[in-house]
């Protein structure tokens, strides 16, 4: 295949199957903890971390890494605060984020707004040979610490109540959750883009929990998923000369589309079925 031959496209290729295994992940875990919104929250105050960078003339990659991470942990704080009106949270810091991000961008010298503008919409295809080391590397440690920390995490996510009984750090172990998804949503929103990174680690999730029976299943399809949508729309990208992340976002919702079409034909059968039997 064409793609082969370009060395930014076998990077760019890794990065996707980096992010598919990151992002289901640690998507599953949000959408079943009603947390959906936070990857969007922490992606619109990453542009405050952004910001920040261009403005102090530092890295804004870590500028970024320093802000989500601070923002993920006041998040469980605010969560904590106000048990009942958890979206408080969520409201405050996306408010707060890109409200920073504005006044920021309007202080910084030069071309700033230009430069915010690609991490806005992100670009697999100038990924660098150091960004996918470090996708690597998140993706190893997400693994391991899935493995190591999945029935805990299943317990804690389904009850906190009964995660309290049974003597797990509830708010520790929420906290570390948020820390480890803001750093994930950090390295990969220059890539993914901050106005797509919630869809990119959400729609896996919400695909395969419409298949998946069981918690173990539903996670394994969230993976094949997101490895589909991820290397699908970034093919589809390079031959169709579109941008990467928003033509991954749409192969997600044509992939929900379709599950969600099938379902109901499938349920409908079932239940022509049935009344044919009786």
């Amino acid at each position: 295949m064409a793609l082969f031959s370009y060395e930014f496209m076998i990077k760019a290729l890794w990065a996707a199957v980096f992010i598919a295994g990151i992002a289901p992940m640690l998507g599953v875990f949000l959408v079943i903890r009603r947390q959906s919104l936070m990857a969007d929250t922490l992606s619109h105050v990453s542009l405050a971390g952004v910001a920040l960078g261009f403005f102090l003339n530092l890295n804004p990659s870590l500028t970024t890494l320093i802000v989500v991470v601070i923002a993920a942990v006041l998040m469980e704080y605010l969560r904590s605060l106000y048990r009942t009106y958890s979206e408080i949270s969520i409201a405050i810091l996306m408010a707060g984020g890109l409200a920073l991000a504005l006044v920021l961008m309007n202080l910084s010298p030069g071309n700033s707004a230009t430069s915010i503008q690609s991490y806005l919409f992100g670009s697999i295809v100038t990924i660098t040979t150091g960004q996918v080391i470090t996708l690597g590397v998140l993706f190893v440690l997400t693994a391991i610490l899935f493995a190591l920390f999945k029935r805990p995490m299943y317990v804690l996510t389904f009850d906190e109540d009964v995660a309290h009984v049974d003597g797990l750090p509830v708010h520790l172990m929420s906290m570390l959750f948020n820390v480890l998804t803001g750093v994930a949503i950090a390295v990969m929103i220059p890539i993914a883009g901050a106005l797509l990174i919630s869809a990119i680690m959400v729609l896996p999730a919400a695909i395969s929990m419409r298949i998946g029976k069981s918690f173990n299943i539903v996670i394994l399809i969230s993976i094949v998923v997101g490895l589909v949508g991820m290397l699908g729309g970034l093919v589809g990208s390079f031959y169709w000369n579109s941008p990467p992340a928003a033509t991954i976002t749409l192969v997600f919702i044509g992939l929900f589309l379709l599950v969600n079409l099938a379902k109901r034909i499938v349920i409908s059968f079932q239940r022509k079925h049935r009344l044919k039997e009786n």
